[in-house]
């Protein structure tokens, strides 16, 4: 029997529960802390020499040099043309879907001039280089590697660095393919810590990166947050997450699929089901009984719902949209009869899958907005990623006679109050042409 917890909003202790079932220890463990720690420092002082003890350590990998671990263009371009046709079909679709999406964000300078000619405005550019963390070792994905590269590329990124563990040196063909798709400049066979050191510190043959997105593993997301400030960094994320809204108008049996499908990614992740109809509830989870036996990732399944899953029962769906806003999801979908109607009741969620036929999945795959998105409640102050992400904006101020008189005064009187008479002096020199 699944024993997931079930919440209701009219208990007096409701709100404390679910502050429980939110609660997630970010805290990293000492040991990776320490172990993270150790690894960058070698990186940075030993360059090239650290990351190929690092990969031969931790991947079985032995080379030359770093050199030897770059993967060839070659190999992408064999990678993408040797896919099968549905393979190469499916990939090409949804980079498409995903590049077409993404330039809707492409964002463009301005400038205005005020009467007494003083011109302002702002100029953007894209970021030189990037590194592009891709995961390995279990599974592959190619989906980050498209979800990453390519609102790089349409912000007019030049160099992708992407990084990948690849164990034994097995490459993963759809990964090389969509790294030749979506337009990565260099690849290495580097992961862990040590690829992070490597993109952040730069080696004798890894060059620096000026930001690093992708996800990874716990030693991962310990050395991004480690090099932050050193260079720039997409976010560290937390486990997946998803909160499905429900009024009781969807087969059970997809609400059950779309619980597990978040749930499947580790024991961490997070499934919410919030409904106001109880018998519903009862339905969904009877269909989650009888499903999750045939799935074949059902022992992650379980330990994720039993561990950090609820099914919580709400009076309507003003205070199931109410719950919502308080968790903020990282994924929501509004399995809704007029679903649409209730978007712009939604303040918190890093995506939101509209109606009974838009599940997640699509969202993570080939729909076109980004899956790289906020969790642990950082949807109430963050966005997914997007091409916003790997631009920088830079202010325009040109001034002219007129306009340094008018200003200079202004600049004068407020430097004088805040006792900086350099600051005042600088400002007032230009008032007495």
């Amino acid at each position: 029997m699944l024993n997931i917890r079930r919440l209701c909003s009219s208990q007096s202790d409701f709100s404390a529960r679910l502050d429980e079932l939110l609660a997630f220890d970010s805290a990293q463990d000492e040991a990776i802390e320490k172990t993270v720690a150790d690894i960058l420092a070698e990186v940075k002082s030993r360059g090239d020499k650290a990351v190929l003890a690092y990969t031969e350590r931790f991947d079985r990998l032995i080379a030359p040099d770093v050199a030897a671990l770059e993967i060839p263009r070659s190999e992408w371009i064999n990678a993408l043309n040797g896919l099968s046709a549905a393979q190469k079909s499916a990939l090409e679709e949804a980079a498409a879907r995903i590049r077409r999406f993404h330039e809707h964000q492409i964002q463009e300078g301005w400038d205005y001039t005020e009467e007494n000619g003083i011109r302002l405005g702002q100029v953007v550019r894209p970021i030189d280089r990037v590194g592009l963390y891709v995961p390995g070792g279990k599974a592959a994905y190619p989906s980050s590697v498209l979800m990453n590269a390519i609102p790089a590329r349409v912000a007019g990124v030049k160099e992708l660095i992407m990084v990948a563990p690849m164990p034994d040196g097995e490459r993963n063909l759809l990964v090389l393919a969509a790294a030749e798709l979506t337009g990565v400049y260099r690849m290495f066979a580097v992961g862990g810590a040590q690829a992070i050191g490597a993109l952040a510190y730069g080696t004798q043959t890894i060059p620096r990166v000026d930001k690093i997105v992708g996800p990874g593993n716990a030693y991962v997301a310990c050395a991004k947050r480690r090099v932050f400030g050193i260079v720039g960094i997409d976010m560290v994320a937390g486990p997946s997450e998803i909160l499905v809204l429900a009024d009781g108008s969807v087969d059970p049996d997809w609400m059950a699929m779309d619980l597990f499908s978040q749930a499947e990614h580790d024991e961490l992740a997070q499934s919410i089901f919030v409904c106001p109809d109880r018998d519903y509830i009862d339905l969904v989870l009877a269909s989650m009984e009888r499903l999750l036996p045939t799935m074949p990732r059902q022992t992650v399944i379980r330990a994720a719902l039993e561990g950090r899953g609820a099914m919580i029962h709400v009076r309507d769906l003003e205070e199931a949209v109410s719950v919502s806003n308080r968790v903020a999801p990282e994924h929501l979908e509004l399995a809704l009869e007029d679903a649409a109607s209730w978007v712009a009741k939604i303040r918190h969620a890093g995506s939101i899958f509209i109606g009974a036929y838009t599940s997640e999945s699509l969202g993570d795959y080939c729909a076109g907005p980004n899956h790289v998105l906020p969790t642990s409640g950082s949807a109430r102050f963050s966005s997914p990623l997007g091409v916003y992400d790997f631009q920088k904006r830079s202010s325009l101020i040109e001034v002219s006679s007129e306009g340094a008189k008018y200003l200079g005064e202004v600049a004068g009187i407020l430097a004088d109050g805040e006792g900086l008479p350099a600051h005042a002096a600088s400002a007032r020199y230009r008032m007495e042409i």
